[in-house]
């Protein structure tokens, strides 16, 4: 029985998705920044021996624009260890805003009415002769149990 990763291989290998192959090599780029920049690459592509990479932060493009250098090797290094990714070279490194980037998926805010257990006990000794507050914290007695 074949495995799913054997079969996506296969059709990878094709030349009718050779897009998909493609982009598994950018991701690969990608895993290469740091970790904050990694974060803030929106994506990335190759046209006409140019990289191009958007940014979702223009604080960012500039940022990478000081280290087009350190981005051109990186893409040397990927095309030298990984054969795959032969057909990514570039010669000439873009960094742009973009805002059309991913959506940044939020977690859900679960909205729940909060339930406590009540912790009042009705164990108190009334020591008044007045029958109204007597009757009072008779009451109030009777809501401690009835929380409880």
């Amino acid at each position: 029985m074949k495995k799913a990763h054997t079969i996506l291989s296969h059709l990878s290998s094709l030349p009718q998705f050779k897009v998909l192959k493609r982009q598994e090599c950018y991701q690969k780029y990608i895993k290469l920044l740091s970790p904050k920049w990694q974060k803030e690459v929106a994506f990335i592509y190759i046209k006409d021996e140019t990289l191009f990479i958007a940014v979702t932060h223009p604080g960012f493009k500039m940022e990478l624009n000081y280290n087009r250098d350190l981005l051109k090797s990186l893409l040397t290094q990927l095309n030298t260890y990984d054969t795959t990714c032969e057909m990514m070279t570039a010669s000439k490194v873009v960094v742009f805003h973009s805002k059309y980037h991913p959506m940044q998926q939020k977690a859900e805010a679960v909205s729940t009415v909060p339930y406590y257990t009540e912790l009042a006990s009705s164990d108190f000794e009334i020591q008044s002769q007045d029958e109204d507050l007597k009757a009072k914290f008779e009451q109030i007695k009777e809501r401690i149990l009835c929380n409880k």
